[in-house]
């Protein structure tokens, strides 16, 4: 199974505790394939709405090639379908309306010559959380520096 990375949210982790995470297929057209294997996308200001008991993909920015076609218009911050098995959506519908998590983008790959996005099932995290976080990041960090002799 070949795996590659085309774009990681890396913020997500930061702002959001994740819980759960689930791969969903996209939906594209053929200049925004192009882009993405030239690694022209970004997640970081991108969001997952369900409407209409279907998942959608807002703000996920995939930057049009300048050899794109003459005869369309790329949207840039298209809005994209994201596919997924009906049990699944029903499921993330019930602990988005009833607990209130969110869905957020977390990372878009390479899977079988098919472009996936892994969706995370994830809560808001407070200010603390937050200072919490990059408190324990420096200490991994100085751990880790230490380890090694560092210092």
């Amino acid at each position: 199974m070949s795996q590659s990375t085309i774009a990681l949210n890396r913020q997500a982790g930061f702002e959001y505790f994740i819980e759960e995470r689930f791969e969903a297929g996209i939906v594209l057209e053929g200049w925004e394939v192009k882009s993405l294997r030239a690694g022209r996308v970004n997640l970081k200001e991108s969001y997952v709405l369900i409407k209409d008991a279907e998942l959608w993909l807002f703000g996920a920015h995939i930057s049009p090639l300048p050899t794109a076609s003459t005869h369309i218009k790329p949207d840039p911050l298209r809005t994209r379908k994201l596919l997924l098995h009906k049990q699944q959506i029903n499921r993330l519908i019930g602990q988005v309306e009833r607990k209130g998590y969110t869905l957020v983008p977390t990372a878009m790959y390479w899977k079988n010559g098919r472009a996936k996005l892994e969706i995370a099932l994830a809560r808001g995290k407070q200010l603390h959380d937050k200072r919490a976080s990059i408190k324990e990041r420096e200490w991994e960090r100085d751990k880790a520096r230490i380890l090694k002799g560092g210092r």
